[in-house]
């Protein structure tokens, strides 16, 4: 039976098992999907050791500590400098490690639906791996962005920064953190929620409650909201093509 999984640590909020589970069960697809929490990166060598394993997904916080790990990268995930998929190819005896990003193509199927003329510029939340995917595809939808941290570095903004005039100019907000997760349902991300307005966007890369704090307060105020449940399955069956091809 070949053998699929998830890494990353902690894994409680993960959807992924349940996704691929029932899509296994649905397909009649000879195969399992499961989750693989690590406290450190290097325990991939274990799960690799495994024979029947012929991929595996990547969150937080690995996407970036996985890529010297791996024997290749897929362009995309490269120019990102982020990975989320993991294919482990065996051949004559040998076993590589291929990385891409699908996480790229989840985003931008689940967000272009809702750009609307106004939304020329984008705040993202975060600077982790997921915040890299975003990025790359607010490029090509021809939005500017700008990062903002707790931490922020050169040509970043911090969340004190963020007034009325940087909320008047940015109208697309993404958040790539994971603040608002399950089970940490009171915690989003620190920002004037007062100054969203109808002609803005929330965007949440978490899907688990399916309506964030940091959703809730931008919709109180009118914004147009979307959370990462569908950009999970979007960038699942891009895993799986991934694998199976």
């Amino acid at each position: 039976m070949n053998k699929y999984g998830l890494i990353g640590f902690p894994l409680g909020h993960s959807f992924s098992e349940k996704f691929f589970t029932e899509k296994f069960a649905r397909e009649k697809i000879d195969a399992q999907y499961r989750l693989y929490p690590m406290e450190t990166v290097d325990k991939v060598h274990e799960l690799i050791a495994d024979a029947d394993m012929r991929g595996f997904n990547v969150t937080i916080p690995y996407k970036q500590q996985i890529m010297p790990l791996l024997d290749e990268l897929d362009e995309e995930a490269a120019n990102v400098g982020a990975v989320n998929v993991v294919k482990i190819i065996r051949e004559n005896g040998t076993t590589k490690l291929k990385g891409y990003n699908s996480d790229i193509y989840g985003f931008y199927e689940s967000i272009r639906p809702f750009i609307k003329p106004q939304h020329k510029k984008a705040l993202i939340l975060g600077t982790g791996g997921a915040s890299k995917a975003v990025c790359a595809m607010l490029k090509k939808l021809n939005i500017e962005y700008v990062f903002v941290s707790r931490s922020p570095k050169e040509g970043q903004l911090s969340y004190d920064q963020i007034d009325s005039q940087t909320m008047n100019e940015y109208k697309v907000v993404v958040n790539t953190t994971p603040l608002g997760m399950s089970p940490n349902l009171d915690t989003c991300p620190p920002l004037p929620y007062e100054l969203f307005t109808p002609e803005h966007l929330a965007f949440d890369l978490v899907y688990n409650p399916e309506t964030t704090k940091f959703l809730r307060l931008a919709a109180e105020h009118g914004a147009a909201t979307k959370n990462g449940l569908e950009m999970l399955h979007l960038q699942a069956i891009r895993a799986w093509e991934i694998w199976t091809k």
